[in-house]
């Protein structure tokens, strides 16, 4: 991982836009502060487009996207696109009605397999917003030990679900999109842009384990310090790194953006 002042100028005025995480990347300890969220509207003013990529719940990108100086936000680790539409907002989910009752029926199955094999695990306090997954708190508003989020995976493993885990949660889903391809998709679906250009014209913000697929897949890459913390489980850390962590770290990639445009 290089230092931000390796970022050039001309690796700057490439991007077009920034994708971005929220929690402990955007977020400090599930906090907005002043400095992250006036780095969005700095970013935006200088003509960047700008999408939240997150774990979080798609009724959580409905508001995001109405109130942020956002295109919309990519979901659910990429499953739900919310897109900006006029005035209000749009949720999308590509996976057809019938298929996805199914599949919420088997995570519904997921969830008391979960229950009986580790009484502890705890669901997050906002699954109810979730269309695509389901998720239990492992460092959010409570913690589990390693042993026990093994056991937790062991059993959504043995279901045939996909686990995902982030700085504070653990997920499990039955479909097969990730941030990055959720990410391009949006993209190039809601923004025509150029699926072959979009890695080039498109950087990525992140910190935690979940955010792997876009590092791997986005030339222009940042981690906010704590990102560090991740870094054995990432298959190719961030290009660029940040001093400060969380929110002040976001602040500071996008100074160092927009110092060099």
């Amino acid at each position: 991982m290089k230092p931000l002042s390796e970022l050039t100028a001309e690796e700057a005025l490439r991007l077009r836009g920034l994708l971005f995480d929220l929690d402990d990347t955007l977020l400090t300890h599930g906090l907005l502060t002043r400095d992250a969220f006036g780095s969005l509207w700095e970013l935006r003013e200088a003509g960047l487009t700008l999408v939240a990529v997150t774990g979080r719940p798609s009724a959580w990108g409905t508001v995001l996207a109405r109130q942020w100086p956002l295109a919309g936000c990519v979901t659910e680790n990429g499953a739900i696109h919310v897109v900006k539409d006029g005035s209000g907002v749009s949720r999308l989910d590509l996976c057809a009605e019938t298929e996805r009752r199914a599949r919420r029926l088997r995570l519904t199955r997921l969830v008391d397999d979960v229950r009986a094999a580790v009484p502890e695990a705890r669901l997050t306090d906002d699954v109810e917003g979730r269309v695509s997954d389901v998720t239990w708190d492992i460092g959010e508003r409570s913690t589990l030990p390693d042993d026990q989020i093994a056991s937790i995976i062991d059993v959504v493993d043995r279901a045939g679900a996909r686990w995902l885990r982030s700085s504070v949660h653990l997920h499990a889903t039955f479909d097969s999109d990730d941030k990055a391809t959720g990410g391009v998709r949006f993209l190039v679906r809601h923004l025509a842009e150029d699926p072959g250009a979009v890695p080039w014209r498109y950087g990525f913000v992140g910190d935690s384990g979940n955010d792997a697929a876009c590092f791997a897949a986005f030339w222009t890459t940042f981690g906010v310090a704590n990102v560090r913390a991740a870094v054995p489980r990432l298959s190719r850390p961030p290009r660029y790194v940040a001093n400060h962590p969380m929110g002040l770290g976001f602040a500071e990639v996008a100074r160092a953006i927009l110092s060099r445009r």
